[in-house]
């Protein structure tokens, strides 16, 4: 082919001038032998353009995905540098979680401009802290990272089976404190001083909740036993617009179906937008030696429930979290 002139060039046969498209079409009309090839590729080309928003919401929730793999590998390779010059050091991976801390804090301020709110919430020892699950946890490891950045302190979380089962997932599990969440290893957990944090709606809330924030924590309530057994706070915990930046298809019901057939997250994701995110912790609820499991589990619904209805203008709309991030004060109800 010959240079480009006024966005026209000459195909091989002919030296005629003809557009790309044109010349396109020739070509594989040579080589196919189909006729009319051009209608066929003009309608591609109009699917294509028809069905490109669709296509680009359900892969930038790919985004989060890649991201982990980043960290998984970042983690493995500070291990192979560093076993041996750090093999007995109590700090060994210090340097790790520092590193993905400020990877994950740069993401969400770029991204989302997080923002934490209610810091001082936190308790200096060991506090349960309880969640509302958004489609993805994307919002706890904000808030993870935050936190170490701020307080240098970790949170371990309690997560579902199948994330162990992950490929490649096990050694940042292990690095960032992830726990398959039994009663007594959380409980051992919060006796050593560190925070735990759990979510009692799990996967059914984070893929069937949706944006009227509607919380689905149905008869759990083995998360308040362990804090009176470990005699700790309960810290509430909610972040605006969660289900505005990743949203599901957990309305259809063979997806439901199939989630409680097989009990695992085979229910699609779309979005990945840039929504305003914020976190907010609650006023603790202290420790009562007289209180039960079912009076305690009351408490903390109402607490996260409290923070939704604060916080977050209920349907939850899109355009409207992706306009906070032109906010610069706090939007409350």
């Amino acid at each position: 082919m010959q240079e480009m002139i006024d966005r026209n060039e000459s195909c091989p046969a002919g030296q005629i001038p003809m557009s790309y498209f044109t010349c396109l079409a020739y070509l594989l009309k040579e080589w196919t032998g189909v006729e009319h090839i051009e209608d066929y590729l003009s309608y591609a080309v109009y699917l294509l353009w028809v069905f490109f928003p669709l296509i680009i919401v359900f892969l930038l929730p790919g985004v989060i995905l890649l991201f982990i793999y980043f960290s998984i590998i970042f983690v493995h390779i500070y291990k192979r540098k560093n076993e041996l010059k750090e093999a007995y050091s109590n700090d060994f991976w210090d340097g790790a979680k520092e590193m993905l801390a400020t990877l994950w804090d740069g993401h969400a301020r770029i991204w989302h401009g997080y923002e934490l709110h209610g810091i001082e919430n936190i308790p200096e020892g060991p506090g349960l802290v309880v969640f509302y699950h958004g489609a993805t946890p994307v919002d706890y490891i904000y808030f993870m990272a935050k936190l170490h950045i701020l307080r240098k302190r970790t949170c371990h979380v309690v997560a579902d089976h199948f994330v162990f089962k992950l490929p490649g997932f096990k050694l940042l599990l292990d690095v960032v404190g992830v726990m398959h969440g039994s009663k007594e290893e959380c409980v051992n957990a919060l006796k050593k001083g560190h925070l735990v944090a759990i979510s009692p709606g799990g996967v059914r809330e984070a893929l069937f909740s949706d944006e009227t924030y509607v919380v689905m924590w149905g008869n759990r309530k083995g998360f308040a036993q362990v804090a009176i057994d470990a005699k700790v706070p309960i810290i509430p915990m909610f972040t605006q617009n969660v289900r505005e930046g990743i949203r599901t298809l957990g309305g259809i019901k063979i997806f439901r179906s199939l989630y409680e057939h097989l009990r695992l997250p085979v229910v699609p994701m779309y979005g990945g937008f840039p929504v305003k995110l914020r976190t907010f912790l609650g006023e603790p609820i202290p420790y009562e030696p007289n209180v039960t499991t079912e009076e305690l589990t009351a408490k903390a619904k109402a607490a996260v429930q409290s923070l939704i209805d604060k916080h977050q203008k209920i349907p939850g709309n899109v355009f409207r979290a992706l306009m906070e991030r032109f906010q610069t004060r706090q939007k409350e109800d």
